[in-house]
């Protein structure tokens, strides 16, 4: 069984991670991008657990920002070009040592700050270099719910599952 390090931060690369790495491109730029509903939930129950989330992106997108606001994500940081900075950056300003965060990502621009967390956790089809850095690689590509399942493994692992899990009623 896995054991992860505490997490009190998860920072979250977008294209390839929270998305399945397509970008639809009309005359006017980015037109739309492909969330997982299941990924926003795991989230969301991270969240309940304690568990702060960040994005850190490459690219700038108002999509993404529109996805962040609906999950209740305040931290974003887009259009980065130096991932290892911006890490130092959030983990500084949410007082959340760089061994107490968790970075989830899929590309080699990710490599330079997963390796400087505790806690590291890629999709299925993240590249080989990422994949071998990770603790945890998702049997689920990016985009498809390998994020609610990266978060249902850590917070299982935490012991903190039957506390933000729902419940289903029984009937009388």
């Amino acid at each position: 069984m896995t054991r992860f390090a505490p997490m009190r931060l998860l920072v979250l690369d977008v294209d390839g991670t929270l998305t399945d790495g397509a970008i639809y491109m009309g005359p006017e730029g980015e037109v739309c991008k492909r969330f997982s509903a299941k990924d926003g939930l795991g989230l969301k129950l991270l969240q309940a657990a304690g568990v702060e989330v960040a994005i850190l992106t490459g690219r700038t997108s108002a999509i993404v920002s529109n996805r962040a606001a609906e999950l209740g994500i305040t931290r974003v940081v887009q259009g980065i070009a130096e991932k290892p900075a911006a890490l130092r950056r959030l983990a500084a300003e949410t007082g959340v040592s760089l061994a107490e965060t968790g970075y989830m990502g899929d590309d080699l621009n990710d490599l330079a700050a997963m390796s400087l967390c505790g806690v590291r956790a890629c999709p299925a089809d993240a590249v080989p270099e990422v994949r071998a850095l990770c603790q945890f690689v998702s049997d689920l590509p990016g985009g498809q719910g390998a994020v609610r399942q990266f978060c249902e493994a850590w917070l299982k692992d935490a012991g903190l599952w039957e506390t933000v899990s729902p419940r289903p009623v029984s009937a009388q």
